[in-house]
């Protein structure tokens, strides 16, 4: 296998840094020639020295100057602002970008990186969520390898064949920290006890996406674009051991399953090397001392956020753009104390009753209706801070 040369999107964040961990145990195989951040820090700064890429980009236009001052006469192009993020993911000696940036930021680069043509190892759900077809018509458009690195979409990727046979797919959720709570408890819950995961270690505002279980949902509609499967069969199944990632149904009643131990290395290599396999320096699955596999119905009365995924997902036009545009927002006051995590779902709901639903047929479109959701969300945040 040749070397790939990697553009890596959000290098600081959980699934950046797990993607730059793959990239050290395969020297050999993976170079990153180019890494973006939202923000200067001391770990980018170790980053650079370590892999040593051509170009950075750090949207923080004081972080990209700050950079500079520390990286010398280092022969590393520093780039800044929106723009520079979206030239990094489209930067010329990349074959492959690797799409971290969270949230709706991540849109506009990544959808630069797919009009250069580069292969796109895809880990930003807002993507699809938001961009929906119009994405998916870029990546056919350019004919460029889309490969998803969610743990449940890269189970799904590997598992899948003969889609015309699908009866559903089954995606797994560990159900958060707040597994078996009712709604009176999640109205007490701390910020510190959301971020507390018991399986994954990923970013803030995705833990407390799993706490609510709005990953999930996110992941219902992601999936949809991805493998062209109708929402209503997409089917979420609580699994807390988080062991099975997810699953493909057929229509003979077979279910595939990918099982692995629960860490992000394994769908990033997976993802960098396909169509090939590398051998992973990781934990193996013991069948033999799993003791057991847990599977159950989630409590959508207790966790709407997963039915209103749904919801924006069968209603269509900018519904899935407004509800997560809705969601950041009201992840970002949760985590800033001034709502309940309770309270996340009924920002998400109100934002969606007031945001008139448009068509999504135009990334302006997206773009506008994403302004309008946020705006919207934040009156609701006013309204309901403690």
């Amino acid at each position: 296998m040749t070397v790939k040369r990697i553009a890596l999107l959000g290098s600081t964040g959980s699934i950046g840094r797990s993607t730059l961990a793959v990239v050290a145990a395969y020297p050999q195989l993976f170079r990153v020639v180019a890494m973006a951040v939202s923000s200067y820090s001391d770990r980018l700064l170790t980053q650079i020295r370590q892999f040593g890429p051509e170009a950075v980009a750090v949207r923080d236009a004081a972080g990209a100057s700050h950079l500079m001052n520390q990286l010398g006469d280092r022969p590393i192009r520093v780039l800044t602002g929106d723009e520079g993020v979206a030239a990094l993911a489209a930067w010329p000696a990349a074959d492959l970008v690797v799409s971290a940036i969270t949230g709706f930021a991540g849109l506009w680069p990544t959808l630069q990186a797919v009009r250069a043509g580069k292969a796109i190892a895809l880990a930003n759900k807002e993507c699809l969520v938001a961009g929906g077809q119009l994405f998916m018509d870029e990546v056919r458009h350019h004919g460029v390898s889309l490969i998803p690195v969610d743990s449940e979409h890269n189970a799904i990727f590997q598992v899948l064949d003969r889609q015309q046979a699908v009866q559903q797919l089954i995606l797994t959720a560990s159900g958060g920290p707040f597994l078996g709570w009712n709604k009176d408890q999640l109205s007490r819950v701390t910020v510190e006890q959301a971020l507390r995961h018991p399986t994954w270690s990923m970013g803030a505002k995705i833990t407390i996406d799993s706490a609510s279980l709005m990953n999930k949902g996110l992941e219902v509609i992601e999936a949809h674009w991805l493998f062209g499967v109708a929402a209503e069969k997409i089917a979420v199944v609580v699994h807390p051991e988080s062991v099975v990632h997810s699953m493909v149904e057929y229509q003979d009643g077979s279910i595939l399953a990918q099982l692995g131990v629960p860490d992000m290395r394994t769908p990033i290599a997976v993802a960098l090397a396909w169509p090939e396999r590398v051998t992973q320096p990781l934990c193996r699955l013991d069948l033999i001392q799993m003791s057991r596999l847990t599977f159950m119905a989630p409590d959508r009365a207790t966790f709407p956020c997963l039915d209103l995924a749904y919801q924006a997902l069968q209603t269509g036009g900018v519904a899935a753009t407004v509800l997560n545009a809705a969601n950041e927002v009201a992840v970002s006051a949760f985590l800033a104390g001034k709502i309940t995590l309770a309270t996340i779902a009924d920002i998400i709901s109100a934002t969606l009753e007031s945001v008139p639903n448009a068509a999504s047929d135009s990334f302006e479109a997206v773009f506008q209706a994403d302004r309008l959701a946020r705006d919207a969300a934040q009156c609701c945040v006013n309204h309901w801070s403690k």
